[in-house]
C-alpha cells in the first residue's frame, strides 16, 4: 500500500490571503518551494506583490515549479537561486548569489524547507541529513545573509528572519549535542515507529526542536542588539504535503497512517499559514509562534501566535544551539 494524500478541502485560506498587506518593495528569499508550505507561501506572497527568490535544489520540479509561478503572476519578480541543503559548498555558492541579487537588502528569509524521518545518513560535510538539511545550512544562511536583513530593516523599520518548526519538536525532551555533530550515520540507527520513538523520528523531533530553539536564541541576541530584525517561528500543524509521501517512500511511515490523515489533517494552504503570518502580519513580534490554534499539539486550525514553550528556551539550550551550530558551518554568528 502506497501512501496516498487524503483530500482535504482548506478552510482558512482564502480569508487569510486576501487580507494580506501589499508586499511591493519588499523581498522574500525562501528555502523549499516546489511542493507543500513552501510552494503555497511563495504563491501568496508573489500575489501580493513581493519579489521572491526561491532557493531549491536543481532538479525538473523546481524548473516546473519556477515557470508555474511566473505564468500564474506575470508581474512577479522572481528568481531562483540553486541551494543543496544537504551541502554547505552548495549553500555558500547560493549565499553569494542572494548577495548578488539583493543590494538593496532582503526584507525576510524564510528558512522552510525540511525533510522528514529519513535514514541514519551522513551529509557530504559528515552531519545528520535530517538536522544538516532543517537547521544547519539554514543557520549558515541566517548567519550569512543577516547583513542584508539589517540593512532592509533600515529602509523598512523591520525584517523578519523565519524558521519552521513542528509538533513533533514536543517529542523530544531537549536538544543532544550528538545530532549537531559530525555523527551522521550513527545515530541510532532505521527505527521508524510513528509514536516518534524509532531513531528516524527521533533525528527529525531533535531538528525540529532545533528550528525552535534558534529562533529563541535569535530573539534572545537581537533584543541585546536592540536590533530591528525579527525572529519568528512557525509550525504547519498536519499538512497534506509531499512530505509524507517522500517520507513513506524512504520507508520512515507506514502507509496505513494515510487512512486516519483525513481525519486529522489540513490543506497544505491551510498549513502555511503560520509562515505567512510570520511573514506578513503587522502585530507578529519577535520572538512568537505561530501555528494552530487550539493548543501545542494541535494539527489544524486557523494560524495564531503564542509564546515558546519553556523546552524551546531552555539558556542551556540556547547556548548549546548556538555553540554547535558555529562549530559546525566553521564560522562565528555575530548579531550586533
Amino acid at each position: 500500500m502506497v501512501y496516498k494524500k487524503p483530500q482535504v478541502p482548506s478552510v482558512h485560506y482564502s480569508d487569510f490571503q486576501s487580507s494580506m498587506p501589499n508586499l511591493a518593495g519588499k523581498t522574500f528569499a525562501i528555502t523549499g518551494t516546489t511542493s507543500g508550505t513552501g510552494k503555497v507561501a511563495a504563491q501568496a506572497l508573489a500575489s501580493k506583490g513581493a519579489r521572491l527568490i526561491l532557493l531549491n535544489r536543481s532538479s525538473e520540479r523546481s524548473e516546473k515549479g519556477l515557470i508555474e509561478l511566473k505564468q500564474a503572476y506575470p508581474s512577479a519578480d522572481i528568481e531562483q537561486v540553486d541551494c543543496d541543503l544537504q551541502s554547505f559548498t552548495a549553500v555558500r555558492q547560493a549565499i553569494r548569489q542572494v548577495k548578488h541579487l539583493c543590494p538593496n537588502g532582503l526584507y525576510a528569509l524564510i528558512n522552510n524547507a525540511g525533510i522528514m524521518a529519513m535514514p541514519d545518513q551522513a551529509t557530504e560535510d559528515g552531519f545528520d541529513i535530517q538536522m544538516q538539511t532543517n537547521h544547519l545550512s539554514h543557520f549558515l544562511l541566517s548567519c550569512e545573509l543577516f547583513p542584508l536583513l539589517k540593512q532592509a530593516a533600515e529602509v523598512h523599520g523591520e525584517a523578519r528572519l523565519i524558521n519552521h518548526s513542528s509538533i513533533a519538536r514536543l517529542a523530544v525532551k531537549k536538544l543532544e549535542t550528538s545530532y549537531l555533530e559530525k555523527r551522521g550515520g550513527q545515530l541510532g540507527g532505521n527505527g521508524a515507529s510513528m509514536l516518534f520513538s524509532g531513531a528516524r523520528w527521533v533525528r527529525y523531533g531533535q531538528t525540529k526542536l532545533a528550528n525552535a530553539v534558534f529562533t529563541a536564541a535569535l530573539h534572545q541576541k537581537l533584543q541585546q542588539a536592540q536590533s530591528k530584525v525579527k525572529a519568528l517561528v512557525a509550525h504547519p500543524g498536519f499538512a497534506n504535503t509531499e512530505l509524507q509521501v517522500t517520507t513513506n517512500k524512504n520507508g520512515g511511515m507506514s502507509s496505513w497512517s494515510s487512512l486516519g490523515a483525513k481525519w486529522i489533517s489540513q490543506s497544505a494552504e491551510d498549513g502555511a499559514l503560520g509562515l505567512l503570518s510570520c511573514a506578513v502580519l503587522p502585530e507578529a513580534q519577535s520572538g512568537e509562534f505561530y501555528g494552530p490554534g487550539k493548543g501545542i499539539f494541535a494539527t489544524k486550525g486557523k494560524a495564531i501566535g503564542f509564546s515558546l514553550q519553556k523546552q524551546c528556551t531552555r539558556q542551556d539550550s540556547i547556548d548549546l544551539l548556538w555553540s554547535k551550530s558555529c562549530e559546525a558551518i566553521e564560522q562565528e554568528f555575530v548579531i550586533d
